[in-house]
């Protein structure tokens, strides 16, 4: 049976010379659904319509490009004899991390040049941005990337997957966790949990910073799985030590703004 099993189409959609990849696709569909759910909120928040809409055109393409430099920087041994292959971003190689970094750098200096609250908008974001994870690792499925180690089909069978998925888990002769799903269902419950925490009415930053601490652990027991981790030294995943300084960064600012008193307005204040 294995032997017939073909994977899905990387392709979505070819028109003339351009090919278009479900990859870029699911990538752009998690930032236009995210993009609408800020917007929406935004306007509640008493912001502008066009707030979010203006800050995606600059941190989206800010964002895509810290991604893939971060992702690049790691895997130097291979790119730096490569170099035609580093714009190929429709062929995977997006780090999250990355992406966060100039998404959050972005937002910092938006809200400086706008005169508005950067934990608002933060605030804002944070359940379009898990959201839009939980919608991109999608991407990775169709790429047959960021998978855990070998399984078999009885293991995949035993979680009650459909066969298109588990079909796509067999690669190169074997099957593979699919740890693109056990992230991507994470997030799902991560944008499930902020939603709520949106409704307790936290102190202004809170919201993002519970988001930052709610996907670490996640990455942190998903990273340990996966097959293709970003390496700092030896046996140490990137992820995994981005993940731990996250969340305990996420807990200190936590703890000392509201110590300090700089975590006095609360979510739902105009």
């Amino acid at each position: 049976m294995e032997s017939t099993i073909q994977p899905l189409d990387r392709v979505f959609l070819h028109l003339g010379p351009i090919t278009i990849y479900w990859y870029g696709v699911i990538i752009g569909t998690g930032v236009l659904i995210g993009l609408w759910l800020a917007t929406r909120e935004a306007v509640r928040r008493g912001l502008p319509k066009e707030t979010f809409v203006d800050l995606v055109l600059f941190a989206v393409p800010i964002a895509i490009v810290c991604a893939r430099a971060y992702y690049v920087l790691f895997e130097w041994d291979y790119y730096s004899k490569h170099l035609s292959e580093i714009p190929k971003i429709w062929q995977g190689g997006l780090a999250i991390h990355g992406g966060l970094i100039g998404a959050v750098a972005t937002g910092a200096v938006f809200a400086r040049a706008r005169g508005l609250s950067f934990w608002k908008l933060a605030d804002i974001a944070a359940p379009s941005i898990i959201l839009g994870q939980a919608i991109g690792r999608w991407g990775n499925f169709m790429n047959q990337e960021a998978h855990g180690g070998p399984v078999s089909r009885a293991f995949l069978e035993s979680l009650h997957l459909p066969d298109w998925i588990i079909n796509q888990m067999y690669i190169d002769g074997r099957y593979w966790h699919p740890t693109f799903l056990y992230e991507s269902l994470w997030n799902l419950a991560g944008f499930c949990l902020l939603l709520w925490l949106r409704r307790v009415n936290l102190r202004r930053g809170e919201l993002f910073l519970s988001y930052l601490i709610w996907y670490s652990v996640g990455r942190f027991w998903i990273e340990g799985m996966r097959t293709d981790s970003l390496m700092l030294a030896g046996s140490l995943r990137a992820a995994q030590v981005v993940s731990v300084t996250l969340i305990v960064l996420s807990v200190a600012l936590w703890i000392v703004r509201r110590t300090k008193g700089w975590a006095d307005a609360r979510y739902r204040d105009e």
